[in-house]
């Protein structure tokens, strides 16, 4: 599938449908980057009303173009796509750039032309970039569809960008760094293609050596996961998410629903496929260059090289806030320092040369350090002084990349007097960076691709032991309902085989009287009533009832109660329970995203789980990794393991409920939320179980 993206940016010959001779409009500025950029393909302009547009003939239809024509550029107005697109495929074309704007970006009526429009172009098997998009280039071919000014140079970067107008931005930007491109694709509204096949299709191609990725949000974010794990063994992908505010996000009913926003379920996604989130626009080319230009270091020990201090102070700051730290210098690498730096020089980490610093005082240091067994990632400063030869400068540490095996990056703090040794240093694959701080996030990246690649390929955790009879009875007994509470959902936790506290629903004091003699005493009743969820808040759970005497009078009580403070609930009776052992509270939850599926929760449990909100999400299926790597991002998780002398708690067993409650959400599309707050978790070898539970349904 992926092979029908190649002519967006390989196609021998591109039609460009509304090619104007106006020099003000988009479409001649598209025809004009085809020709300017080295593309060595055809380029056909259609306009029925001209006969030619900078030198090339121009075709009165898109029948009357000649082969060979694999790529169709449409500038038309939105009255004219669905007869232009009809043509279009009847001519053989497979793919199409639709530039034009005004579908779905513009309401109902533009998204129903948006769904016509592909409709048709499905029955042609035509693949569609866009609408509302600035277009495709390919830098290694030259081939330009777009009319942004300028194209970078070729390079290990593949750009993917849902906005149009930011991906020129960002070529703008990089034009006068040097920083390579391979690929440049503004997808719009993603009418056919989107970021996944974008990635899938990049994923192959030996030009690309990192992809970024802009997106507003995915489409389908299963599909985007799988395809992610794969192709991130191959290179690395940076994301950068835009629209990350939950404020705006309706209120839920459980625990889970209101702590899992959909940001969250991006976070899980990225981690769990091996895509290197960023946070700003800048991070994501700073990343993506390092990436895209550095071998992994293999291990956290950096070693600066500088002449200024401050400067040197900055990154260092930068690099221990994310994780890396300063090198301990070999002693016999600070003697041979010594022998050649001035001797006011600083030759322990940073290696400070002082202001008058020279190329080959640059050269020395980092020839020196790169020796050095206890050094992973080289990192040369230079801030411009007046009698400093910048561009010499840049040139020694270039001639120190020919020759190391190491991490290599480099810190220009400066612009108006760095901008030739800035290119010369990215030409030649060293990235530099402005700002000291911009330094750990490019680190981190490199880091966590490495720990990606070095981690087990996911494989899903099987579940065995599941009642899809009993399952079908509790959904059977929620009837139409959307919320319900613990009668029903301890239930389905019992299809899939996870342990409940031991009880049953009483309708009567009788009732639960029964009940407990089963249980055995001290009991605890709560009360089961359609609307209300929360019980403790309103005072519905009596605890430690010891005797039959004392059950009848509490279960009375309880009831007349909720009715009085709760007056529209609609009491079903209450649930008798026998009270469970202590042990370690936890809460596990899923909540369905709509973009990602089932998003599983994990944190500290009880009544304090949203005042603490010690939580970590991973999306549905998950492989065992994902769940140890999700229990251990949280405090409970720590606590698990054993604090200050407490014994190891029921690691595996957390694990398993985990497991089930996941496949649980996976078989069963219709459950919106399911919660067990909480699962208590006993000492190693002795189990967990569950003491409440609730679920909303679709």
């Amino acid at each position: 599938m992926s092979s029908s993206l190649a002519p967006f940016f390989k196609a021998k010959g591109v039609a460009v449908l509304g090619a104007s001779t106006n020099p003000k409009k988009l479409s001649y500025g598209i025809v004009k980057n085809l020709i300017s950029h080295g593309y060595e393909g055809k380029v056909y302009p259609v306009n029925p009303n001209a006969d030619e547009i900078l030198g090339l003939k121009v075709y009165p239809t898109i029948t009357d173009v000649p082969d060979p024509v694999e790529l169709a550029v449409v500038v038309l107005p939105v009255t004219m796509i669905m007869e232009t697109m009809k043509a279009v495929g009847e001519r053989g074309i497979k793919a199409a750039v639709v530039i034009t704007g005004g579908f779905k970006e513009l309401g109902e009526e533009g998204a129903k032309i948006e769904r016509d429009l592909k409709a048709l172009t499905d029955s042609y098997g035509m693949r569609i970039v866009g609408p509302n998009c600035v277009g495709t280039m390919g830098m290694y071919t030259g081939l330009n569809s777009t009319f942004i000014k300028g194209m970078p140079i070729a390079g290990p970067i593949a750009f993917v960008s849902q906005s149009g107008a930011l991906g020129g931005g960002v070529v703008d930007l990089v034009l006068d760094s040097n920083i390579g491109f391979s690929h440049f694709a503004s997808l719009g509204n993603q009418m056919d293609v989107n970021e996944t096949d974008m990635i899938e299709y990049l994923g192959d191609d030996d030009n690309v050596k990192v992809i970024a990725v802009y997106t507003e949000g995915l489409t389908d974010g299963q599909r985007f996961i799988k395809v992610c794990r794969e192709v991130s063994r191959k290179k690395p992908i940076v994301f950068l998410k835009a629209g990350k505010n939950e404020a705006g996000a309706k209120a839920v009913s459980s625990h889970t629903g209101s702590l899992a926003g959909s940001y969250a379920a991006y976070q899980a996604a990225l981690k769990q496929a091996g895509v290197i989130e960023v946070q700003t626009l800048s991070e994501l080319f700073t990343v993506a260059w390092t990436l895209g230009t550095q071998p992994l270091p293999k291990n956290k020990r950096v070693a600066m090289t500088t002449n200024a201090g401050g400067a040197a102070a900055l990154a260092a700051d930068s690099i221990d806030f994310y994780g890396f730290s300063l090198a301990k210098i070999d002693p016999k690498i600070q003697e041979r320092l010594r022998t050649k730096l001035n001797p006011s020089a600083q030759v322990s980490n940073p290696v400070d040369m002082l202001g008058s610093v020279s190329p080959e005082d640059y050269h020395w240091s980092l020839e020196n350090l790169d020796a050095d067994d206890g050094v992973d990632v080289l990192l040369p400063i230079l801030v411009p002084q007046a009698l400093v030869d910048t561009p010499g400068v840049a040139q020694a540490w270039i001639e120190i990349k020919k020759n190391t095996k190491k991490t290599l990056l480099a810190i220009l703090t400066g612009k108006h007097s760095t901008l030739e040794a800035e290119q010369a240093l990215n030409r030649a694959g060293v990235p530099v960076f402005t700002y000291p701080d911009q330094v750990g996030p490019a680190l981190k990246g490199l880091w966590d691709h490495k720990e990606y690649l070095d981690s087990p390929k996911f494989e899903q955790i099987k579940v065995e032991g599941v009642d899809k009879n009993k399952m079908a009875v509790a959904l059977k007994l929620v009837g139409e309902r959307k919320a319900v509470g613990e009668y029903e959902s301890r239930i389905m936790l019992e299809a899939y085989d996870i342990p409940n506290v031991p009880g049953d629903l009483a309708t009567s004091a009788d009732e639960a009287v029964e009940i407990a003699k089963i249980c055995g005493y001290p009991v605890v009743l709560k009360i089961v009533a359609e609307g209300l969820l929360h019980k403790s808040d309103a005072g519905g759970i009596k605890l430690n009832i010891k005797s039959d005497e004392e059950l009848r009078v509490a279960f009375d009580n309880l009831v007349a109660h909720i009715a009085k403070v709760e007056p529209s609930a609609e009491i079903k009776g209450a649930m008798v329970e026998r009270m469970a052992a202590k042990g370690q509270e936890v809460i596990v939850g899923m909540r369905r995203d709509a973009t990602f599926g089932p998003m599983m929760m994990f944190g500290m449990g009880g009544t304090m789980v949203e005042l603490l909100k010690d939580i970590a999400f991973k999306i549905a299926p998950l492989s065992r990794e994902d769940i140890l790597a999700m229990i251990n991002e949280t405090i409970a998780g720590r606590l698990l393991k054993g604090f200050r002398g407490s014994k190891p708690a029921d690691m595996e067993a957390v694990v398993d409920v985990i497991a089930r409650l996941s496949q649980l959400a996976i078989d069963n599309p219709e459950i919106s939320e399911i919660e067990i707050n909480p699962l208590i978790v006993y000492p190693e070898g002795e189990g967990v179980m569950a003491i409440d539970s609730r679920a909303i349904l679709k």
